[in-house]
C-alpha cells in the first residue's frame, strides 16, 4: 500500500479529493453522450469508462470496505467497471468496453455525485488504511484523467470529421535549444521512492544502483529532428531497428508519429493543426525511440539515469495539465512535463519488491512482464501527480500516449 503524508481527518487530503473528483468533471464538461462512449481500439477506454471506473474504485475500495451501512449505487456496476482486479470477480471485457451504451453519461455522473457524498459524509470517522485508500484512489484517478483525454484524442482522430475538443494557442515562434549532453553521475546512486511520502509500491524500495560514466540530453527529440530521421529513410532502414521493432513497423505501415497527417500537420485535441517543429516529438512507441536513438548514434537513457538526473528537478514545474480543455507539447521544455520519455529499461520488480497488500496489490506487480519505463510527465499528466522516482509503463508498441524520447550516450 502506499504512504500516506496525512493524518486522518486531515482536510487537505478532502480538499485534493474533491479537486480531483472535480476535475474529472471538468475534462467530461464539453462531452455528448455518444463522444464519451466510443471506443477507438481495446487498449483505450470510452470516456464515461474512466469516470465510472474511478468512482467504483472509491465504492469499492473505501466505502464498500470501510463505511459500515453504505449502499452501492447500482450493484450491476460492479461486474461493467471493474478493470483487471481478478479479487473483486467476473468483469466485463475490455475490447467490449465501447458497447457500454447504459448506463448514460449523465447517470454516471449521477453515480459520482452519489459516492462523492457518501465519501464527504464518511470521511472524518475513516480509519486510516481508509485514508491510505483514498490517497491512492486520488492518484489512481488522476492517471485516469490523463487517460481520459489521450484516449479521447484517439477516439477523435478516428473520426473523418476530425473534431476538436478544445482550443489550443497558436503554434508557437520557437527555435530549439541547441542539443547537448550533460554528464551524468556516476558510481553507487540510490533510486526509488523515499518513505514518508506517497509513492505507488513499484517505485520502492528504495535502492543502490551503479552508474556507469554516461550523459544526457538536455532537452528531448523534437519535431524538427524527427522530420530529419524520416527524411534520412529512418523507418526503412532495417539496421536501425530492433527485430520486433521492424516487423511491427512493416506489419503496422508506420511511417510516421501516430496522428501526424502528412507531411506538417498533425492531429490534436484542438483538431488538425500545423507541427511545431521545435516541440518535442510525441506518440511515439518505444521501438521508434530506440531506432531514433541509433541513427543519432546515441541510446535511451536506463531508468536509474534518468531518476539520477532529475532528482533535484522540480516535477511540479514544466508544461503539464492544470484544468480542463487541449494539451499539446510546447518548447521550450523542462525535465517534467510535455512527453513521457521512453527508457531502456524494462518494468521489472525492484529488489525486495512486495505489492500493496489485498486487492489493490493487482494494481502493478502483475504488469512486471513485456513492458517498459517512461519517466518524467506529459502535457496531460496533472500536475502535481509525478516525481523523479514514478514509474509509468506501456508495451513497447505502444504510442497513443504522450511518449517521446530524450537520448543518451556513454562517455
Amino acid at each position: 500500500m502506499a504512504t500516506r503524508l496525512n493524518p486522518v481527518g486531515d482536510a487537505s487530503l478532502l480538499d485534493r479529493l474533491r479537486a480531483t473528483r472535480q476535475l474529472t468533471l471538468d475534462l467530461a464538461a464539453p462531452l455528448s453522450d455518444a463522444d464519451a462512449t466510443v471506443q477507438p481500439f481495446p487498449d483505450a477506454s470510452p470516456a464515461k469508462w474512466h469516470l465510472a471506473h474511478t468512482t467504483w474504485f472509491f465504492e469499492t475500495f473505501v466505502l464498500r470496505d470501510h463505511v459500515p451501512g453504505h449502499r452501492p449505487f447500482d450493484d450491476r456496476f460492479a461486474y461493467l467497471f471493474n478493470s483487471y482486479y481478478e479479487g473483486e470477480g467476473d468483469r466485463h471485457p475490455r475490447p467490449k468496453r465501447g458497447m457500454i451504451s447504459r448506463p448514460s453519461l449523465d447517470e454516471v455522473r449521477a453515480w459520482r455525485a452519489y459516492v462523492d457524498e457518501a465519501l464527504d459524509r464518511a470521511f472524518r470517522d475513516l480509519p486510516a488504511d481508509a485514508t491510505a485508500l483514498v490517497e491512492l484512489g486520488i492518484n489512481h484517478e488522476q492517471q485516469h484523467q490523463e487517460l481520459f483525454l489521450t484516449d479521447l484524442l484517439a477516439t477523435f482522430a478516428e473520426n473523418p470529421m476530425e473534431p476538436a475538443y478544445a482550443d489550443l494557442p497558436a503554434v508557437s515562434c520557437h527555435a530549439p535549444e541547441s542539443l547537448a549532453f550533460l554528464g551524468g553521475r556516476q558510481g553507487i546512486v540510490e533510486v526509488g521512492a523515499s518513505e514518508g511520502e506517497f509513492a505507488f509500491d513499484c517505485e520502492r524500495p528504495r535502492h543502490q544502483q551503479l552508474l556507469h560514466p554516461h550523459a544526457i540530453a538536455n532537452r528531448p527529440v523534437t519535431n524538427g529532428e524527427w522530420r530529419q530521421f524520416i527524411a534520412d529513410g529512418g523507418y526503412s532502414t532495417p539496421t536501425l531497428w530492433l527485430s520486433e521493432g521492424w516487423d511491427w513497423t512493416k506489419r503496422e505501415g508506420i511511417t510516421a508519429p501516430l496522428y501526424w497527417r502528412g507531411e506538417d500537420n498533425s492531429f490534436t485535441l484542438a483538431g488538425r493543426r500545423p507541427l511545431d517543429w521545435a516541440a518535442p516529438v510525441s506518440h511515439i512507441s518505444y521501438y521508434e525511440a530506440d531506432a531514433f536513438a541509433r541513427w543519432a548514434g546515441a541510446r535511451l537513457p536506463t531508468e536509474a539515469e534518468w531518476e539520477s538526473f532529475a532528482a533535484w528537478s522540480d516535477p511540479n514545474l514544466g508544461n503539464q495539465l492544470d484544468e480542463g480543455g487541449a494539451v499539446l507539447p510546447r518548447p521550450p521544455g523542462d525535465i517534467f512535463g510535455d512527453v513521457w520519455e521512453w527508457t531502456g529499461s524494462a518494468f521489472l520488480p525492484y529488489p525486495g519488491f512486495n505489492p500493496a497488500p489485498g486487492t489493490v496489490g493487482e494494481y502493478n506487480g502483475k504488469f512486471m512482464c513485456g513492458q517498459f519505463v517512461l519517466k518524467g510527465a506529459s502535457c496531460a499528466t496533472p500536475r502535481g501527480h509525478s516525481r523523479a522516482s514514478y514509474r509509468n509503463f506501456f508495451p513497447p508498441h505502444a504510442r497513443w500516449q504522450f511518449t517521446g524520447v530524450r537520448l543518451a550516450k556513454d562517455s
